[in-house]
C-alpha cells in the first residue's frame, strides 16, 4: 500500500472517530423535588403551579426560586430557595460538561419543608387592624405637585 492511500485511510478513520465522539456528546440533567410533611400540599414555584407535593421539575438555570406552599388548615409558606451551581458548572467548564463529556451528568436536588397548622388570629387583633385601615381610608389623599416638579415626582 502506498503512502498516499495509507494517509487517506488514516484521515478517514480519524474523521469517523471524531464524528462518533461528537455523536455521544455530554448532557447535564437538572431536577429538583419538593416534599412536605403534609401530603397534597399545593406547590407554586415562581408563580407557576407545579401540583401537589411531592413534586419534581427539571430546570436549566441555577438561580433562586420563590416557593409558595399552600395546604388547607396550614399556614401558607413563602420560601426563597437558593440553587447553587456545582463545581463543574461555571464559566470555564460549562461548555465541556454540556457538550463534550461522553456521559450524562445528573444533578438532583431534594427540598423538604415542614408545614405548621394555621392559628386563628384573635378577634381583637382583627378588629384593631380593621379600625386602623378604616381611619387611614378616611384621610384625604396627599396633594399632588403640578408642573415640572410633579413630573419628576418631587
Amino acid at each position: 500500500m502506498n503512502r498516499q492511500k495509507f494517509a487517506q485511510i488514516r484521515m478517514s478513520t480519524l474523521f469517523m472517530g471524531m464524528l462518533a465522539l461528537s455523536m455521544q456528546s455530554g448532557c447535564v440533567e437538572r431536577r429538583y423535588t419538593i416534599r412536605t410533611n403534609v401530603p397534597g400540599t399545593v406547590v407554586f414555584v415562581n408563580g407557576e403551579e407545579l401540583g401537589p407535593a411531592p413534586v419534581s421539575k427539571s430546570f436549566t438555570y441555577y438561580e433562586p426560586r420563590e416557593i409558595v406552599l399552600v395546604a388547607d388548615g396550614y399556614q401558607t409558606q413563602k420560601i426563597i430557595q437558593p440553587l447553587k451551581a456545582p463545581w463543574y458548572d461555571n464559566v470555564l467548564t460549562d461548555f465541556f460538561t454540556e457538550n463534550l463529556v461522553p456521559w450524562t451528568i445528573r444533578d438532583e436536588r431534594q427540598f423538604y419543608y415542614e408545614m405548621y397548622t394555621a392559628q386563628e388570629p384573635a378577634s381583637d387583633d382583627v378588629l384593631n387592624r380593621a379600625e386602623g385601615l378604616r381611619s387611614q381610608g378616611q384621610l384625604p389623599p396627599p396633594e399632588r405637585r403640578q408642573g415640572f416638579l410633579g413630573w419628576l415626582g418631587l
